[in-house]
C-alpha cells in the first residue's frame, strides 16, 4: 500500500466529497481515511451522480489557486466515469476516474488532477485507499507510468507547464453575454442596494406590482427565520443555500437553475454556502417579519447542519 503519512501539496488541503448511492459506502470509506490523516472534509453527501459531482466540481471551480487553503474533489458513484463527466462541466476542474494507482500516478503526473472519481462497485476499500493515498502524494509530473517511470523529458515537461495555464482556460468564456439568460440581462450593470436589516446582502427592484428583484448574498450568510405576508417564487441564478421552511418542516438545497415557492405566512430560514444571486417575485409590497435575532439564527443552522451530518 501506499506510503499514508504526509501528501506533497504545499499548501494545506481541503477535500470537498460526494457520491451517488453505488458510490456512497465507499466514499464513506475514503472520507474516513483522509481524516485519520488529519486533511480537512467537507462531505457534501449523497444525491443523484450528476447533482452530487456538478456540486463538488463548482465548489472545486470556484476555489482560488491563490488561497491559503488547496482545496479538491472527491467523488465517487458505480463506475467512476458519470461523476467525472459531471464534475468536469466547470472550468479548472480536472476530474479522473482512476480505478489503480497508475492511473492515479498518471492523472496527477500528466494533468495534475484536482478531483479523483472512484468507482463503487469495482474498487474495494482497501484497493481505494491505496489509490487515493497515491492520487495525494503524487506531485505534478512526477515519474509515473507513463513516462516509463522516469523524469519527463525537457520537452514534454515545457508542454506540461504550459497546459497549466492552457487549460484552465478552456470553457470559462463559453458563456458570452449575447447569450445570457434574459434575468441576468436585467440585472446587467445595475447596482444592487444593501439590505440593512440583513448583513451580506443586497438587492435590486427591477419591477413594481407584481414585483420582481434580484438579491444577492455573500458566502456564509444566514437569513434569521421569518416570514412574509405574500408568497413568493425565486430562481437561484449563482450560488448554494438550503432554506429550512419551519412550518413545514421541510428543508430544500437549491443551486444553480433550481425554484422554490414559499407560500405567505410560512417562517423560513435560509443559509447561503457560496456567494449566490438569485430571481424573486412577490404580489404586493415587499415586508419582512422576525421570528428570531441573527446569533439564534447562526446557531441554529449550525445544529441543523450537525445534526443532519452535512
Amino acid at each position: 500500500m501506499a506510503e499514508t503519512t504526509t501528501t506533497t501539496t504545499a499548501r494545506p488541503l481541503k477535500i470537498i466529497a460526494g457520491a451517488d448511492s453505488f458510490g456512497c459506502s465507499l466514499k464513506d470509506a475514503l472520507v474516513s481515511h483522509l481524516r485519520s490523516l488529519n486533511i480537512d472534509v467537507e462531505d457534501l453527501g449523497t444525491s443523484s451522480y450528476y447533482s452530487i459531482a456538478a456540486d463538488v466540481g463548482r465548489r472545486v471551480s470556484s476555489s482560488s489557486s491563490a488561497a491559503d487553503t488547496e482545496t479538491r474533489g472527491l467523488v465517487a458513484c458505480g463506475t467512476g466515469v458519470g461523476v467525472a463527466i459531471f464534475a468536469n462541466k466547470f472550468p479548472g476542474v480536472f476530474a479522473a476516474t482512476c480505478l489503480s494507482p497508475s492511473d492515479a500516478l498518471n492523472a496527477r503526473s500528466i494533468n495534475n488532477s484536482n478531483v479523483l472519481a472512484v468507482s463503487g462497485m469495482s474498487t474495494s476499500p482497501e484497493s481505494a485507499v491505496e489509490i487515493l493515498d497515491t492520487w495525494l502524494n503524487t506531485p505534478f509530473k512526477a515519474p509515473c507510468p507513463a513516462s516509463e517511470s522516469k523524469p519527463w523529458p525537457e520537452e514534454i515537461s515545457s508542454f506540461l507547464d504550459n497546459s497549466m495555464n492552457d487549460m484552465p482556460q478552456i470553457g470559462a468564456d463559453s458563456v458570452s453575454e449575447e447569450s445570457s439568460c434574459s434575468i441576468c440581462c436585467l440585472v446587467k450593470n445595475r447596482n444592487l442596494n444593501p439590505i440593512d436589516i440583513i448583513p451580506g446582502g443586497s438587492m435590486k427592484i427591477l419591477r413594481e406590482s407584481p414585483t420582481s428583484a434580484i438579491v444577492r448574498f455573500k458566502a456564509g450568510s444566514v437569513e434569521p427565520a421569518h416570514h412574509h405576508t405574500f408568497g413568493h417564487d425565486l430562481v437561484v441564478m449563482e450560488g448554494k443555500k438550503s432554506v429550512w421552511n419551519l412550518t413545514k418542516n421541510e428543508r430544500f438545497d437549491l443551486v444553480v437553475g433550481d425554484y422554490l415557492f414559499t407560500p405567505a405566512g410560512d417562517v423560513h430560514r435560509v443559509k447561503y454556502y457560496e456567494d449566490t444571486e438569485f430571481f424573486i417575485k412577490w404580489d404586493g409590497k415587499w415586508d419582512m417579519f422576525f421570528d428570531e435575532d441573527l446569533e439564534a439564527a447562526k446557531k441554529a443552522v449550525d445544529q441543523a447542519l450537525e445534526n443532519e451530518g452535512k
